[in-house]
C-alpha cells in the first residue's frame, strides 16, 4: 500500500509539472514571449544576487562556529614543534585563496545581474585586451611562485632527517590490512634487521632473530611517545598503500610496500595537557557518548590518535590507534613494564634459532615467567652485551 501511494504521489507531481508548462506556454502566447523572457531574466538575476549573499554568510558564518571544533583553530593548534611552520603556510594560504574566493563569486554573481537580457541594451564583444590578459596571468603566477617557494621552504626544513649526534628515539610502524605493527627497540636502543621472506603467522614482520639487536625490541599495543624527545618513525607497509597519520602533530606520510619512508617530529603538547586545553572551549563540555549524558565530557575522553590516511580497505576505519604524549618520567615506568617479543612470543619455539640453547646476549627470561605485576624489566643494558655483536652505532 506504501508504494502504491508513493506511485501515485509521483504521478500526481508529474501531472502538475506537465499542466504548469501548459500553463506558462498559453500565458507566452497571451503576453508575448519577448515580455515572458524579459520577468524570466530579471528572476533569476535577482535570485543570482540573493544566492550570492545567503552562500557568503553560510560560508563565513559555518567557518567561525566550527573553527574550534574541527577547523584546526584555538585548542587545536599543533601539537609539535614543526607543526606552527605547518600550519603558518595553510593560513597563508587561506588568506590569499580566501580573498580570490569572495572577490571571484561577487564578480560572478554581480556580472550575472548587472549583464542580464534586457530589451534596447547590446552586447558589447571584446574579442581579445592585451592588458586584461597580462594582469590575469601575472598575478596568480607571482601568487603560486610565493605559496610554492614558502611550502618547498617548509617542506625542506620539516623532513630533514636526524643528525647523528642528535639525541633522539626511533620507533618502526609497518602497516597491513588493516592494523599498525609497531615495534620499539630494547635497551641496545637499536631497531633489528628484519626481511619480507621472514614474514610467518608468528613473526608478522619479518624480524631475522639470528640478529641479536632483534632480540630485545618490543612490540606494545599502544604508542607512548615522551613529550620533548625528537622521535623518528620508520614507515613501511607489508601489503597495500597506508598512510602514517597523526593528525594532531601534523604528521602524515605514505606506507609504501618496499620502499621504506620516515618522519621526524617533537611531541610538545602531553596528552593530559593537551585535555586541560580542551577543558577551556565550550565546545568540548558535551558528552562524549551521546547515550551517556551523564559520562565523560568530551575533553575528558580525547586522546591523540594515529590513522591511515589513505582507503585502504574494506576495514580501513579499524586502523585508528591510540596514541599516549607522557612525561618522561611516565614513559621510563611504562617501558619498564615492556616485554621482548622475542622472549614473550618466539623463545623455545620452531622460530627460535636458540631452542634449547643459551641466548648470545644475557636477557632476564625468568621476568617473562612471572606475573606482569611484578617488578623488573626484559630489557638489557648494552654495557652486558658483548662488544662484538654491536654495531658501529651502537660502539
Amino acid at each position: 500500500m506504501t508504494a502504491l501511494i508513493i506511485i501515485l504521489c509521483i504521478t500526481l507531481l508529474i501531472i502538475v509539472a506537465v499542466q504548469i508548462g501548459k500553463i506558462s506556454e498559453l500565458a507566452q502566447k497571451i503576453r508575448g514571449e519577448e515580455e515572458v523572457e524579459q520577468e524570466s531574466n530579471n528572476r533569476s538575476a535577482y535570485g543570482m544576487l540573493l544566492f550570492l549573499v545567503a552562500f557568503l554568510v553560510f560560508c563565513i558564518v559555518t567557518a567561525l562556529y566550527y573553527r574550534n571544533y574541527m577547523l584546526g583553530y584555538g585548542p587545536h593548534e599543533s601539537a609539535s614543534e614543526h607543526g606552527g611552520k605547518i600550519d603558518s603556510i595553510f593560513n597563508i594560504t587561506l588568506v590569499i585563496t580566501g580573498i580570490v574566493f569572495i572577490i571571484t563569486h561577487i564578480a560572478l554573481f554581480w556580472f550575472a545581474y548587472k549583464y542580464r537580457a534586457q530589451k534596447g541594451k547590446k552586447v558589447l564583444y571584446i574579442p581579445h585586451d592585451n592588458k586584461l590578459e597580462v594582469i590575469w596571468t601575472i598575478v596568480p603566477a607571482v601568487v603560486m611562485t610565493i605559496l610554492v617557494v614558502g611550502g618547498l621552504d617548509a617542506w625542506n626544513e620539516i623532513m630533514a632527517d636526524v643528525n647523528e649526534d642528535e639525541d633522539y628515539m626511533e620507533i618502526e610502524a609497518t602497516g597491513y590490512q588493516f592494523a599498525w605493527d609497531i615495534r620499539y627497540p630494547g635497551a641496545d636502543g637499536v631497531l633489528g634487521a628484519r626481511n619480507y621472506k621472514l614474514i610467518t603467522a608468528t613473526n608478522p614482520i619479518g624480524q631475522d632473530w639470528t640478529d641479536v639487536k632483534n632480540l630485545d625490541d618490543i612490540k606494545p599495543d599502544e604508542i607512548v611517545l615522551p613529550v620533548g624527545m625528537k622521535v623518528r618513525v620508520r614507515i613501511t607497509s607489508r601489503d597495500v598503500l597506508h598512510n602514517f597519520y597523526l593528525p594532531h602533530f601534523r604528521v602524515k606520510m605514505d606506507a609504501v610496500p618496499g620502499m621504506p619512508t620516515y618522519f621526524v617530529f617533537t611531541p610538545k603538547i602531553t596528552t593530559e595537557e593537551y585535555r586541560a586545553e580542551l577543558k577551556k572551549y565550550p565546545e568540548y563540555q558535551g558528552p562524549a557518548l551521546a547515550e551517556e549524558p551523564d559520562g565523560p565530557r568530551l575533553w575528558e575522553a580525547f586522546n591523540y590518535e594515529l590513522a591511515c590516511a589513505e582507503l585502504c580497505g574494506s576495514s580501513h576505519f579499524s586502523m585508528r590507534r591510540i596514541v599516549r604524549i607522557v612525561t618522561q618520567d611516565e614513559y621510563d615506568a611504562w617501558i619498564k613494564t615492556q616485554n621482548s617479543f622475542f622472549l614473550t612470543s618466539i623463545r623455545n619455539t620452531d622460530d627460535d634459532p636458540y631452542n634449547g640453547k643459551a641466548l648470545p646476549i644475557p636477557m632476564d627470561e625468568k621476568k617473562i615467567e612471572e606475573p606482569a605485576s611484578t617488578s623488573g624489566t626484559d630489557t638489557i643494558s648494552t654495557d652486558t652485551i658483548p662488544a662484538d655483536t654491536l654495531n658501529k652505532d651502537q660502539k
